[in-house]
């Protein structure tokens, strides 16, 4: 039996619509003590207002008669004076409020002993100055009820007093409150199911992005690299579709690199094997004598397969870091004299010029050895690939706590999209991949991983001398770039 797991859309609708009926429950709460507390207070001031009427209708009839003879066994007075404060406010020309005529018998009867007349909500009673009840239901006066003095010449004659109001009594009143839980309830459930329509296409809404990026993960680990995802919005999941698509394409360029990669590297290696299965078959079938000079031929292939595995070997360790750096303060300049004295015969004998110029000493915290390797790679890529009777120009100077050496070289150059790829591994600018003339093409990758693990940077542009210009930048050692 397989039970309902619900997915995020599901859970974000459950979420989203239960704060919604929590906050509606919580604020129906609220309004339902709002507003009983203020009926009850309501009804309060209301009898408040009545019983301060009532006690000074009371000391106008107590000051007409001098005594409480009139209201003794006559219940009929207080009902026409509650009558008179009901129907004061339709009359026009009429007695002031309070005031009535004890003569008029007309209208319905006063109500029974113990129910408060037409108006109140609590019961009152009406008691003398020696506490004898006057008007009211037969049971006991409260202490705690609200009280006002009857007055006469300042004293007082008498008290009007009515029970205290907790709860609400009269059926007028309790219908009333009824009524308005209920439609409060209503509205409650309106209100849920209003939130619950509205929230069920947001949720899906805000998880589309979601949804598409989800798709576009299961396709990305299935090995589909082309996928890309909408970003849609400008938000959080915005930048995380972008995010995800720059993640795609960097995949996908990594694929298509890596099958390059293996593509070159078979490339690099069949044609001196096939030379070498070449010349051994020509010795083996007598088609060529085992010479000195065929076994020098033997010797220079295998000179090649071991230089290119020397190199992959140097790639693989620099990409990885696991290049040994031995780092401490070199002079720069020092090691391009070196490098330039050791590469100038070789300049001369292609009727090359090599020229050097560089500060008296330009200090970095480097290995020796890798920045060593970073120079020979750099002018060994000149030497190949500039024309005879060119030049080469290295210059050394020092900028903002940075060294800056550039090697410019002579004719040929390249163009703007070969520059953009003269570090990537197995590139060749010349269309052929005539040994003869290039490399193995990984001596500038190579170059860039030294490089970037000295913390500097480097670039290719346009030489001024037509052919290309290399620049580095190595960050000097702290002591002398702030002498610098």
């Amino acid at each position: 039996m397989k039970f309902w797991r619900p997915g995020i859309t599901a859970k974000l609708f459950l979420a989203i619509l239960t704060t919604c009926i929590v906050l509606l429950i919580t604020m129906h709460w609220a309004v339902r003590v709002s507003f009983e507390r203020g009926f009850i207070d309501y009804i309060k001031h209301g009898n408040e207002q009545r019983l301060q009427l009532l006690s000074d209708s009371l000391a106008e009839q107590y000051a007409q008669h001098g005594n409480w003879a009139f209201l003794r066994n006559n219940g009929r007075v207080i009902f026409q004076i509650l009558r008179s404060f009901e129907h004061d406010d339709d009359r026009h020309g009429g007695p002031p409020r309070g005031e009535f005529d004890l003569r008029d018998e007309e209208g319905p009867p006063p109500p029974g002993p113990g129910m408060p007349p037409h108006g109140w909500r609590t019961q009152f009673w009406v008691i003398d100055q020696h506490a004898k009840v006057l008007f009211g239901p037969r049971a006991p006066v409260p202490k705690d009820g609200s009280r006002r003095a009857i007055l006469f010449n300042n004293q007082p004659v008498g008290w009007v007093v009515a029970s205290p109001i907790e709860r609400l009594t009269r059926n007028t009143d309790i219908n009333f409150d009824r009524q308005q839980r209920r439609t409060s309830w209503l509205i409650v459930a309106l209100a849920t199911l209003l939130a619950a329509l509205a929230t069920f296409p947001l949720a899906r809404g805000l998880l589309a992005p979601v949804k598409r990026l989800v798709e576009g993960t299961h396709k990305l680990a299935s090995g589909d690299f082309t996928t890309r995802v909408k970003p849609g919005t400008h938000d959080e999941l915005g930048r995380l579709a972008r995010d995800f698509n720059q993640l795609a394409s960097t995949l996908e360029k990594n694929q298509q690199m890596r099958r390059d990669f293996m593509a070159d590297i078979s490339h690099e290696l069949r044609t001196p094997l096939a030379v070498l299965r070449g010349e051994l078959e020509a010795i083996q079938d007598g088609v060529r004598q085992f010479t000195p000079e065929s076994v020098a031929s033997l010797q220079a292939e295998v000179a090649t397969l071991t230089k290119l595995v020397d190199d992959l070997h140097q790639l693989s360790m620099s990409d990885e870091g696991a290049l040994a750096y031995q780092k401490t303060s070199v002079d720069v300049v020092s090691l391009l004299e070196i490098v330039a004295g050791a590469f100038r015969e070789r300049f001369a004998s292609r009727n090359l010029s090599l020229a050097l110029e560089a500060p008296v000493q330009a200090t970095v915290f480097g290995d020796p050895d890798r920045l060593m390797q970073l120079f020979n790679n750099l002018l060994e890529n000149s030497l190949r690939y500039t024309d005879a009777g060119g030049r080469t120009l290295i210059q050394a100077s020092l900028h903002d706590n940075m060294l800056q050496l550039r090697i410019s070289d002579s004719a040929p150059g390249v163009s703007d999209e070969q520059l953009k790829r003269l570090f990537e591994r197995f590139y060749r600018t010349e269309g052929s991949r005539n040994r003869a003339s290039g490399g193995s093409g990984l001596g500038l990758a190579i170059c860039f991983n030294i490089v970037d693990a000295h913390g500097g940077t480097i670039h290719a542009a346009h030489s001024p001398f037509g052919g290309v210009s290399i620049t580095v930048e190595l960050p000097l050692e702290r002591d002398q770039s702030r002498d610098v």
